[in-house]
C-alpha cells in the first residue's frame, strides 16, 4: 500500500513540462512522410473523404488497359450482347487455347466461330493451329472485363466519373468495390455477379451487404449479368440479409428489384446496363424530396 501512494505522489508532483519545452520536443519529430496521391476521379475522393485510403487495383483485363478509341468503341458494341459475354466469359475461363464450340455450351460451333475471329479482327485473340484460337493478353477472370464494360457504358450514358475494381482498405472487410460511380455530388456502388445466379453463395452476399454498411454509398446495386430469374435463388439470398423490418421487394418491371428505396437488384434481362442505368435513376429520385 505504501509503495503503491508513493508512486502516485511521484507521479502527480511530476513537473510539468512548460509550453517552450513542449514546442522544442514537438519540432524536433521527424516530418510526416507525404501520403500517397490520391488516384483522379471525384468517385475515388467520395471514398477518401469517407475516411478511406482507395486504390486501384491492377487490371485483369484480355486486353490492354489503354485500348486505341476505335477498338474499345467496337468492343463496346460487342458487349452488348448477351452471347458475346457468355462467350468471352467461357473463352476467358478456358485458360489455355479453344476451339469454337468449347467455350459455351449455350452457342453452336458456328457463332462461336464467327465471335471468335470477330476477336481476331479487334487484336484479342490470335489463331493458332488446328483451328483454335488464344488470347494475346491473358486473363485469369471475366469479372474485371464485365466491370471495364459497364464503367465504359456508365460514363457514355449517365456522364459519371466511374473508377472499377477499387480496393478501399475497410478493416475486417475483404473483397474489391466492382464500381463506384460519382453522380449529382452521391456515391453510387455496383455489385456486379458474371457467374450463374446457382454459384451465389450465402457469403458473397453477406461480404456485399457488409460493404455497403460499411461504404454507406447513396444507391446500391446488386446486378448478375444472366438471362435467368433473380427471384429463384438471387432475391431470397438477398432479402435474407436486410432488417427483417423491411418490406418486401418490389418489382419495377422485368427482373429490376427495389429492395429499399437505396438499394436494388437487377439481371441482364433485356440490356444489362440499360438495367442498371434504371434503377439507379429510381434511386436518386427517392433520395429527392417527397412533395
Amino acid at each position: 500500500m505504501g509503495r503503491h501512494a508513493h508512486g502516485t505522489s511521484s507521479t502527480l508532483t511530476r513537473r510539468r513540462l512548460t509550453a517552450r519545452e513542449m514546442e522544442t520536443r514537438a519540432a524536433a519529430v521527424e516530418a510526416v512522410a507525404p501520403t500517397t496521391p490520391l488516384p483522379p476521379g471525384e468517385a475515388m475522393a467520395m471514398l477518401a473523404r469517407r475516411g478511406f485510403r482507395p486504390e486501384l487495383g491492377r487490371p485483369d483485363l484480355p486486353f490492354p488497359r489503354e485500348l486505341d478509341a476505335d477498338t474499345a468503341e467496337r468492343l463496346t458494341g460487342r458487349f452488348g450482347h448477351y452471347s458475346f459475354r457468355l462467350f468471352l466469359r467461357g473463352a476467358i475461363q478456358r485458360r489455355g487455347d479453344f476451339a469454337p464450340g468449347e467455350a459455351t455450351r449455350y452457342l453452336t460451333v458456328a457463332q462461336e466461330k464467327s465471335l471468335a475471329d470477330a476477336l481476331v479482327e479487334l487484336g484479342l485473340l490470335v489463331r493458332t493451329s488446328r483451328a483454335r484460337y488464344r488470347f494475346v493478353h491473358r486473363a485469369t477472370s471475366f469479372g474485371p472485363t464485365l466491370e471495364w464494360y459497364v464503367a465504359r457504358e456508365l460514363r457514355r450514358r449517365l456522364g459519371c466519373d466511374v473508377a472499377t475494381g477499387v480496393k478501399f482498405r475497410a478493416p475486417g472487410l475483404g473483397g474489391d468495390l466492382d464500381v463506384i460511380a460519382a453522380l449529382e455530388g452521391k456515391l453510387i456502388y455496383l455489385e456486379l455477379k458474371s457467374s450463374p445466379p446457382k454459384h451465389l453463395t450465402p457469403g458473397e452476399v453477406a461480404a456485399f451487404f457488409a460493404r455497403v454498411r460499411r461504404l454507406r454509398p447513396d444507391v446500391a446495386v446488386f446486378a448478375m449479368d444472366t438471362s435467368l430469374r433473380l427471384s429463384d435463388r438471387v432475391l431470397p439470398l438477398l432479402t435474407a440479409g436486410l432488417d427483417p423490418k423491411c418490406a418486401p421487394p418490389r418489382r419495377i418491371e422485368r427482373d429490376l428489384w427495389m429492395l429499399t428505396p437505396h438499394l436494388y437488384a437487377v439481371s441482364a434481362k433485356a440490356d444489362l446496363v440499360a438495367n442498371i442505368c434504371r434503377v439507379v435513376g429510381e434511386g436518386l429520385v427517392a433520395l429527392g424530396p417527397s412533395h
